[in-house]
């Protein structure tokens, strides 16, 4: 059922391939100076891109660059107006999808909507609190995608994934991953799959669940704007603030740039969205250096008037530091 991914699957981490046999030639189809597409539709390109349809593809690609950078569905990525310079790869290619009983092995390069609908469709339920997520299966893996109504991790039973300094092929076990709000701690392999256990349900409830988490997505949120989503990540009280919240709790984000007066905030193409404080859309045409900018002001602004710092939650590629 895992010869998609791996061979010879066996429990646990698994070893699966020889970390030192050679390639014997380079067929991948390297194209230069591609654009990235980014919800924010705006930023650079990449030096180097690749699209990738096998785990021999990602061998190869790895040996080309090991640093290289994965391409997901963009939708929480803001690349910086020149570029990167690592080889860019989408996995796209890994995009089947398939079941046995409540078990589903899902390629890394799927798009999570397409596979929520799926499911519902199905009658499978675990993942239609995730409506409204645009993100690739491996990206919402990496970044454990989720929000107010639930999180990918939740039914994650393994995750197959390629080392990067081996090119060797993994197996991980869901105790063995480290999942926890917006984090996995999988950023440094690359995942090509997973085995999601989705367990019965009532297609017709779970046909409304998604409606109405849709429904509230669209009211609550700039649906419409150039945007990758939440900025910045919930963060946790490390003290008590009056009338916020208490010591340990997470705080909203949004909340806390709406309390610090960054609503309707704008640098150059930049500005922070009047529906929900933790989007920053882009205009049209603009520059990725004035989302940049815009985050750091917000983040600083938060930061002297409450002492909490802000970690983004999209992501930035850039040759710079940030």
């Amino acid at each position: 059922m895992c010869d998609k991914y791996l061979r010879h699957v066996s429990p646990r981490l698994s070893l699966l391939h020889s970390a030192n046999y050679p390639l014997l030639a380079m067929s991948l189809s390297i194209q230069h100076n591609v654009p990235i597409p980014t919800w924010f539709k705006v930023g650079g390109s990449a030096a180097r891109f690749a699209t990738l349809r096998s785990v021999a593809d990602i061998r190869e690609a790895l040996e080309l660059d090991p640093k290289l950078r994965v391409l997901g569905d963009g939708a929480n990525l803001l690349v910086d107006d020149d570029g990167v310079d690592e080889l860019v790869v989408s996995l796209s290619g890994l995009d089947s999808i398939t079941r046995e009983n409540d078990t589903y092995i899902v390629g890394a390069g799927v798009k999570l909507p397409k596979f929520i609908t799926q499911t519902v469709r199905e009658g499978r339920a675990g993942l239609q609190t995730l409506g409204g997520i645009p993100a690739s299966v491996g990206g919402a893996i990496v970044m454990n995608a989720g929000g107010a109504f639930g999180q990918i991790a939740d039914v994650i039973r393994r995750v197959f994934a390629i080392e990067r300094e081996t090119g060797r092929s993994i197996i991980l076990e869901r105790k063995e991953i480290d999942f926890s709000y917006r984090h996995s701690g999988l950023n440094h392999l690359v995942i090509t799959g997973a085995e999601m256990t989705l367990r019965h349900g009532n297609g017709e409830e779970l046909r409304r669940i998604l409606k109405d988490v849709m429904a509230y997505k669209k009211k609550s949120q700039p649906m419409a704007e150039n945007s990758a989503g939440c900025a910045f990540k919930n963060p946790t009280a490390e003290v008590d603030i009056p009338d916020i919240s208490k010591k340990g709790a997470r705080i909203s984000a949004g909340k806390l740039i709406d309390l610090a007066g960054c609503k309707g905030l704008r640098i150059g193409s930049a500005s922070v969205s009047e529906v929900h404080g933790n989007f920053l859309t882009a205009d049209t045409g603009g520059k990725a250096r004035d989302v940049i900018a815009l985050m750091n002001e917000v983040a600083k602004r938060v930061h002297e008037k409450f002492g909490i710092t802000l970690e983004r939650e999209a992501v930035v590629w850039s040759k710079h530091p940030q």
